[in-house]
């Protein structure tokens, strides 16, 4: 059986045999912003108070995601990563917040965030420690989880540091349990694959039943080099990660770094095209605050949001490798497919690409309509089965389509993902 057609089997198991998590969160893929990549574990609020991890960062980001377009995109939460909290627990056994850098306490920043008509994401750890050194929340899942509640907090970000790796699927579970019995509505984002793939396959079904969303790589860095590796594992782990995914229950390819520092133009469309196209969260760690306009467009743009939060919550996934480029291809609603070429030559000027090449063209039978996003928006018109369109891909960039079948012969879901990955040129 071919890789694809196996894919496409296992995604039908899949749907029967592994419910999500049940708390009605993540229909889509969640959206927001997260400090992480861009502003790490900088506590010196006294040298350097306007990037450190303080109240402070966070009410400013929730301002700039009220009033410049960003929560109207899409993106909902504000969130906390690693080294927030003090370095001691409270009296009372609870995590609290480091008291110099969160004079007003989580709850106080909870609701400024609400008040914008945000939501407000934190972090914690299932072992000891977080992987910063922090308290973790090992022996502590109902206190914590608890607490979180009655701080009213969204989304939990729950990391694997300083965990045995075999007690590893018990810790998340507990705590997965125990937020759902606070009776609050929290997110559940989960590392629990990333620390058992060195080791085994994770078990995606209890993964799925556990967390909404679940990191299975490295962390991304603010580099091309890594935004490759990440999609090179992706595609390489498709048939196993794939089929997981779906509305309540996603994989997580780590942050988008688009706006800051390591990728061009062209990088920067790459990696959103491609999150598009993996149904992944679009969690940013950037600084909105001082953010080029073409970075922000880039974000903001409708018609790629679009592609992410799609109602049929199918993962895409490559489905061609040839003479230097990659196809990746996503089901959509409607029958409609969203279709991303990726240069992959870091060399010379644009390369074309001939459409039908594509896997996935024989949706356009006996005819479809094609809009291309990326690199720019137009719409290319009827095409069919026959069209020798030339799509022109610059060195690391990626052109973004989508194909909308037109005939009444053509039947609603009428892309057949039975194509294999083949030579393409």
């Amino acid at each position: 059986m071919s890789s694809v057609v196996f894919l496409l089997a296992a995604l039908a198991t899949v749907r029967r045999a592994a419910d999500a998590l049940d708390n009605g969160l993540a229909q889509t893929p969640t959206m927001g912003w997260l400090h992480w990549e861009r502003f790490m574990c900088n506590t010196d609020c006294d040298r350097d108070p306007d990037h450190c991890i303080s109240e402070r960062l966070y009410m400013q980001m929730a301002d700039v995601m009220a009033k410049e377009g960003w929560k109207e995109a899409g993106y909902e939460y504000v969130c906390i990563d690693d080294c927030w909290p003090a370095h001691q627990r409270d009296a009372h056994g609870r995590l609290q917040a480091d008291p110099n850098r969160f004079p007003g306490g989580i709850k106080k920043l909870a609701d400024y965030v609400h008040s914008k008509g945000l939501k407000l994401g934190i972090y914690a750890d299932v072992g000891k420690s977080t992987c910063a050194g922090y308290p973790g929340s090992l022996g502590y899942y109902e206190t914590d989880a608890q607490t979180f509640a009655d701080w009213e907090v969204d989304l939990l970000k729950f990391d694997g540091c300083f965990m045995d790796w075999t007690l590893l699927g018990e810790g998340y579970i507990n705590m997965s349990r125990a937020l759902n019995r606070t009776g609050r509505s929290i997110l559940y984002s989960c590392e629990w694959p990333l620390y058992e793939w060195p080791f085994h396959q994770p078990n995606y079904t209890a993964v799925r039943e556990t967390c909404n969303h679940w990191r299975s790589f490295s962390d991304v860095y603010d580099s091309w080099s890594s935004v490759k590796s990440i999609l090179d594992w992706t595609a390489s782990h498709q048939d196993v990660i794939v089929p997981w995914a779906g509305p309540g229950g996603w994989n997580d390819p780590d942050m988008l770094v688009i706006g800051n520092f390591g990728l061009s133009h062209d990088q920067q469309e790459s990696q959103m095209a491609l999150w598009a196209i993996m149904a992944a969260p679009l969690l940013m760690s950037n600084d909105l605050r001082d953010i080029c306009p073409r970075s922000r467009a880039l974000l903001q743009n409708r018609h790629i949001i679009d592609i992410s939060q799609d109602p049929l919550g199918r993962q895409g996934y490559r489905t061609a490798k040839a003479d230097g480029f990659e196809v990746w291809e996503r089901p959509l609603s409607g029958g409609r497919l969203a279709l991303a070429v990726l240069n992959k030559q870091e060399i010379g000027g644009p390369r074309g690409f001939v459409i039908q090449a594509a896997p996935g063209w024989k949706a356009c039978s006996p005819q479809c309509n094609v809009t291309q996003l990326l690199p720019r928006y137009e719409e290319l018109g009827v095409q069919t089965p026959q069209s020798n369109t030339l799509i022109p891909v610059n060195p690391s960039g990626t052109a973004l389509l989508t194909v909308t079948p037109v005939s009444g012969d053509s039947p609603r879901g009428c892309w057949d993902s039975s194509s294999q990955p083949h030579n393409i040129l």
